[in-house]
């Protein structure tokens, strides 16, 4: 049923779009018999906004992994340079967070651990909406920022890392089998803000999967048990995700860098100081606004990583852009 539901989304989608297409011809082509060119104008400017929504429709046509229309769980996870890299991990947090409020898609804080001076060393958060882990999963890797550092009274300039995990959030009717004695249980007390409750109870859990060592944090909440029962969730979508991953292995397909937080490992590098860039190294997409993509401007990164993946290359990603 959600699949049908799906494909009929799609189909009107398309219909429609057909239906607001003839529309505007027609518009021009009244105007252009009566000689008015407001009506003109009026039908191409229709057939503008029209292009926009076709090139988007195209796009969400490369949505067709198993778990791309799920909702996501991202995490933030600060690299190595102590308050720098943790600096960096709150700014990339801030991005993501601001590119679901661009897509009203609604975002809950999980897990967050911050840094001694300032930013954050990890965060987790669920990323609710339509094809919120098709969107998504083009940005795990390692973000590479370069800028003249704010916590450095000499100005130099300074390289720092952080890594994004992507994993979708599993639904109920997926069945993940997972034997108790393959997981360890940890509590403690949860790090942050929450008031004295939840800073004095071990109110905090941590699952560990010993076959394959994964391991998640459930603390966003009061209670220890609805904790418990958030760190089984993650820790299913995890192992979900991980059989997705083995099964796009053996289809070939490009597999999430899942490489050291550091030089050389990078999918995208933002550079602040000497000049202005954001460029994706998978791609070679770039943008010359980094304010605009560090305050959630990302759907073209997105949409070049999907397109390569599909087509195989530069060239035909930057046809289709």
């Amino acid at each position: 049923m959600r699949e049908r539901t799906d494909l009929e989304t799609r189909m009107n989608s398309i219909l429609k779009l057909e239906s607001d297409m003839n529309d505007a011809v027609m518009f021009i082509n009244m105007g252009e018999e009566e000689k008015d060119e407001a009506t003109v104008k009026e039908g191409a400017d229709q057939l503008k906004i029209l292009e926009k929504e076709s090139a988007q429709l195209q796009f969400e046509a490369l949505l067709s992994g198993e778990a791309d229309h799920n909702d996501s769980f991202l995490e933030v996870h600060a690299g190595a340079g102590g308050t720098e890299s943790q600096d960096w991990a709150l700014m990339l947090s801030r991005m993501y967070t601001r590119w679901a409020e661009r897509q009203k898609f609604k975002v809950e804080e999980l897990e967050r651990t911050d840094g001694e001076e300032a930013g954050l060393k990890s965060v987790t958060f669920q990323i609710k909406g339509r094809n919120a882990y098709g969107w998504l999963k083009t940005e795990a890797g390692v973000h590479r920022l370069v800028r003249i550092s704010p916590f450095d009274s000499n100005a130099r300039r300074h390289t720092s890392f952080a890594s994004i995990t992507v994993y979708p959030v599993v639904d109920d009717s997926i069945q993940i089998d997972i034997s108790d004695a393959d997981v360890r249980v940890d509590t403690m007390r949860s790090g942050g803000a929450g008031g004295q409750h939840v800073n004095k109870t071990e109110s905090a859990v941590r699952l560990t999967h010993l076959p394959t060592g994964i391991a998640v944090v459930a603390q966003g909440e009061r209670s220890q048990h609805k904790n418990r029962d958030q760190a089984w969730k993650m820790l299913r979508a995890k192992l979900y995700e991980a059989e997705l991953k083995r099964r796009e292995e053996a289809a070939a397909i490009e597999q999430i860098n899942k490489a050291a937080i550091g030089w050389g490992h990078q999918i995208r590098s933002y550079v602040l100081q000497p000049y202005q860039l954001v460029k994706d190294l998978r791609t070679g997409h770039t943008s010359g606004t980094p304010q605009d993509v560090l305050d959630g401007d990302l759907n073209d990164f997105m949409h070049a990583t999907l397109a390569q993946k599909a087509y195989g290359g530069a060239e035909e990603v930057n046809d289709i852009e």
